[in-house]
């Protein structure tokens, strides 16, 4: 029987679905389809009917609550024990719908509300709270794998962008570029006939619709408390996802640029500075090693460490790959792995491999995210945070090509557990898990480091005496095999 998610809409969410005054996005219509197509549940909290009772708009709220008993309510909430006599209306509502979420009465909450994330987040529970772009993109990842591609990046010079700036896109920037003495656009104008570049991101139809300004400083000053940052660094001026491709790992994607690129310019450190509202930003970044340094007028600025050579510290191999990535832990304390994967599972998860892409140049495209999941009948659980794996492409290559950083590894028996682990991973079709789950499953989330410029082969690792036979799970190797392997491969 096909496993059926339950998710709890936020009631900023609901009063869109239900009033037809207003029309809906695409992503919240996509979603509300799909949902359909899975046969998952949508349900509202009791407290979002009190919520919506006192909207001031009295149409509205009849309309609101007229259509409400279409959705699910959820049966038995138990009220937040946070809640006291002094906590206002809308405060204990929120709180109660996620102590829903906290209780597991549902597998995921959707909500716009930026302070319900933040909340989620610092009690824990972050990963199961998404807003629509997200929801919906699992959603598609489940039920339309073939359907999801995620868009091509550009290297781009700025000047191209100028017939872009009256694109929405480049509307919520201008609150924070426009002053007395300066208009966005005239910023923009003035940093384009620099030479300035970007990397952009297209919707189907062509459209810009995600942007990340870069640049390369010298001996900068960051903050307002003068700290500089001695020797060349990547600054990334704008970075910004518009709503229309939200949710599609774009984040990653132009990181995974900003780390290239400071690689093969040898900068020392890649900052940011941005808003303090801007949480998914913010939560991307210190995901992947940027830390606070003070800050820049009202914004907050965030820098990361990218030594030329790997530091050694003595960090947890998880903990090192955060903060340094794309360096990682490789020493003798750490173990090594190879992973056989069918080519039609490598062709999901390294889609950029089949196309023979590079991220830069004229047409440049980046095929996948950092941030990886992997399925698996392995008998083995040596398996830990921080190991390296190698995956061998098994069948028609036979050949090991990507190199990961391990961030999970647990056994599941429940598609619906698995669905949720990876529900913000690399594409997996609902069939797909289910069939799976059939039998305790493995699931690894990784870190994608990289691929080899050589790939190398089964013949080669025969010769080479790394492995005696076929490989046909996964395989744990010595420090001198993965030591010889990298030779192999010229990383």
């Amino acid at each position: 029987m096909s496993q059926r998610l339950r998710f709890l809409l936020d009631t900023n969410i609901l009063i869109p679905l239900q009033d037809t005054m207003l029309v809906l996005e695409p992503s919240l219509a996509n979603f509300v389809r799909l949902a359909g197509v899975g046969g998952h549940q949508l349900l509202y909290h009791p407290a979002s009917k009190i919520d919506i009772e006192r909207d001031k708009d009295t149409e509205r709220r009849a309309r609101t609550l007229a259509r409400l008993p279409q959705y699910t309510k959820l049966e038995g909430a138990p009220s937040s024990p946070r809640n006291t006599a002094q906590t206002s209306p809308n405060d204990a509502c929120d709180n109660d719908i996620l102590h829903a979420l906290e209780c597991s009465a549902v597998h995921a909450l959707v909500t716009e509300d930026k302070e319900i994330h933040a909340k989620a987040r610092s009690a824990g529970f972050g990963h199961r709270i998404y807003n629509i772009q997200t929801a919906e993109d699992w959603l598609r990842r489940l039920h339309e794998p073939a359907e999801v591609q995620l868009p091509n990046i550009e290297d781009v010079h700025m000047y191209s962008l100028t017939s872009h700036l009256d694109s929405t896109l480049f509307d919520s920037l201008r609150a924070s570029y426009d002053t007395p003495e300066r208009s966005f656009n005239t910023w923009f104008h003035s940093k384009a006939q620099t030479g300035r570049k970007a990397w952009i991101a297209r919707i189907d139809h062509g459209e810009v619709e995600a942007v990340c300004i870069y640049a390369m400083q010298t001996d900068e000053i960051i903050n307002d408390d003068k700290e500089c940052l001695q020797g060349l660094s990547l600054k990334l001026c704008t970075f910004k996802v518009g709503e229309q491709i939200r949710g599609r790992k774009i984040g990653e994607l132009f990181l995974k640029a900003a780390f290239r690129f400071a690689t093969d310019n040898r900068c020392e450190n890649i900052f940011v500075h941005t808003s303090p509202e801007q949480i998914y930003l913010l939560e991307l970044l210190k995901d992947f090693g940027f830390e606070q340094h003070g800050t820049y007028g009202t914004d907050i600025m965030l820098v990361k460490a990218h030594p030329s050579s790997p530091p050694e510290n003595e960090l947890n191999a998880l903990e090192y790959a955060r903060l340094y990535f794309p360096h990682f832990r490789m020493d003798a304390a750490v173990r090594k792995f190879l992973v056989p994967i069918k080519p039609q599972y490598h062709h999901v998860l390294f889609p950029e491999l089949a196309q023979q892409a590079q991220l830069f140049g004229g047409s440049s495209t980046a095929g996948n995210a950092i941030k990886q999941a992997y399925l698996c009948k392995a008998k083995t659980t040596q398996v830990q945070p921080g190991d390296v794996v190698l995956f061998y492409r098994t069948e028609d290559q036979q050949a090991i090509t990507t190199v990961g950083i391990v961030e999970c590894y647990e056994v599941h028996d429940s598609a619906t557990n698995i669905m949720q682990l990876v529900s913000r991973r690399t594409v997996y079709s609902q069939k797909d898990i289910e069939a799976m789950a059939s039998k305790p499953t493995k699931v690894m989330l990784f870190r994608l480091v990289g691929h080899f410029p050589t790939p190398i082969t089964y013949s080669c690792l025969i010769q080479e005496e790394i492995v005696s036979g076929p490989i046909q799970s996964i395989t744990k190797i010595s420090d001198d095999a993965f030591s010889r392997i990298l030779k192999l491969s010229q990383w």
